[in-house]
């Protein structure tokens, strides 16, 4: 791996300085100033010509200003001759705007992927993307991992003869299913219908939760409004005991009050593609720097990175 260079925005550098090491690389310096315009400047600070370039940068608030200087740091690697650019993203905030459901909007997800790929990017390393299509917006290679079988990891060691995977709506229902089969547990899913960003109506459950352990599986938690609608419908299923387990924990808005005032949660598992929250109670917070570190070292020798989801277990114990 000597032949790498690692530079990290301002978005989660302890993400960065983990994954890198577990890669056994420094992670080189950056300089980023403002001038008395509000405008962004952005210095590397290590040397890029032919070298193989890595950008941490994951897209959270402030997300507009981490998203130029990411764009910022890639066109000044490119200009700096290196032989190629790959944006390492554990989150990709725009994943969320996906298609165009209104008259006269943007679809942020493909507006941003094209940025990415203008600024000089060659590659983008990702993270469960919100919807499989984004996939298909990015002009260039995607890697896109999964942080399920780390979450999955995490629960095996309870008692699960009792346990079934809640999903809260259809549109997550196949990682649900995945992940409820990873664990060996069955899986349900709520009727879900969203009136604005953070609220929706979850009126019923279907599957099978009544006596059961309910592990609640989102893909993204912002405003907690799904989550916390999820939990008082099963409540009314009569079950168990509840646990959230989600891949991006922005908890966002009111979520961690939200959160904390849900007496009947045992556990939320997050994983770290985001800065953690404050505040937060019975937050159980698992790493998939591991993961991310692997996907680089093999895209870096050439290897399969698909290869990853055949020896997953291998990775972040």
């Amino acid at each position: 791996m000597t032949d790498i260079t690692v530079f990290s925005g301002h978005a989660h550098r302890e993400f960065a300085e983990e994954m890198c090491d577990i890669l056994g690389v420094e992670l080189s310096a950056t300089r980023l100033s403002r001038f008395s315009n509000d405008c962004l400047q952005v210095q590397l600070r290590a040397n890029c010509r032919q070298r193989d370039v890595y950008i941490v940068q994951p897209l959270v608030p402030p997300t507009q200003e981490n998203l130029m200087e990411l764009l910022m740091m890639v066109d000044a690697a490119r200009g700096a001759s290196a032989a190629s650019v790959t944006v390492v993203m554990p989150h990709y905030a725009y994943a969320r705007s996906d298609k165009k459901d209104a008259p006269r909007i943007s679809i942020g997800g493909r507006l941003v992927a094209d940025l990415i790929a203008t600024s000089g990017a060659n590659r983008v390393l990702t993270m469960a993307l919100h919807a499989q299509q984004v996939h298909g917006f990015f002009s260039m290679p995607v890697d896109h991992l999964t942080a399920l079988p780390v979450l999955a990891r995490h629960f095996r060691s309870r008692d699960l003869r009792n346990t079934v995977v809640v999903s809260p709506d259809f549109g997550n229902a196949k990682e649900a299913n995945q992940f409820a089969r990873m664990l060996g547990v069955g899986m349900a899913a709520g009727s879900k219908r969203r009136q604005a960003d953070d609220k929706v109506v979850i009126d019923a459950i279907v599957g099978k939760v009544g006596g059961k352990d309910v592990i609640i599986l989102d893909d993204e938690i912002a405003t907690a409004g799904s989550v916390v609608e999820l939990i008082e419908t099963v409540r009314r299923y009569h079950v168990n005991s509840i646990s959230v387990a989600t891949t991006h924990g922005l908890f966002s808005g009111k979520a961690v009050e939200r959160l904390n005032a849900v007496p009947d949660i045992v556990e939320i598992v997050s994983t770290n593609t985001v800065p953690g929250p404050q505040g937060l109670e019975r937050l159980t917070t698992v790493s998939v720097a591991p993961l991310f570190a692997e996907a680089v070292r093999r895209i870096n020798c050439g290897e399969s990175v698909s290869g990853l989801f055949s020896d997953e277990d291998t990775y972040g114990e």
